[in-house]
């Protein structure tokens, strides 16, 4: 699954667009091979259009899982998970949400060491967190 998961990040990457994960699972008794894919500009069906025919002839090619599956290329997600400082950087500017061992944040990604993070609240408070103290972390849309 790991060779699988490099050579589909190199096909989505190739053409423009962040890899987030890929997951294969079982749903309703069928598997499917889910692709998430970002973009800076967000992505709509045709991105994942695309992205799904060149995956879909690597796929084809070199035909690396060996039970019948399904494949389905879709967004990350507007409220997905950060999971690594590559996510947390592309996330400056933008509203998350955030929890530590005992309080919830919820406002803009301002600024970002290696170390801690500042989030500014609608009430325009800010705070400097350590990136060690957060349990959970994601972006989040602001109504």
């Amino acid at each position: 699954m790991e060779t699988l998961k490099k050579d589909i990040k190199a096909i989505v990457e190739s053409l423009g667009y962040i890899f987030y994960d890929i997951v294969f699972e079982s749903r309703e008794g069928d598997q499917v091979l889910s692709v998430h894919i970002d973009h800076e500009n967000g992505i709509d069906i045709d991105d994942c259009v695309k992205v799904s025919e060149k995956v879909s002839d690597y796929l084809d090619e070199t035909d690396p899982i060996e039970t019948s599956y399904s494949l389905e290329v879709t967004s990350a997600g507007a409220e997905r998970e950060l999971r690594d400082h590559v996510d947390l950087e592309r996330a400056i500017g933008k509203t998350i949400y955030l929890e530590t061992f005992d309080q919830t944040f919820q406002g803009t990604l301002e600024h970002l060491t290696e170390a801690t993070l500042t989030i500014k609240e609608k009430n325009n408070k800010t705070h400097d967190i350590l990136i060690a103290d957060i349990q959970f972390i994601r972006r989040a849309i602001e109504f």
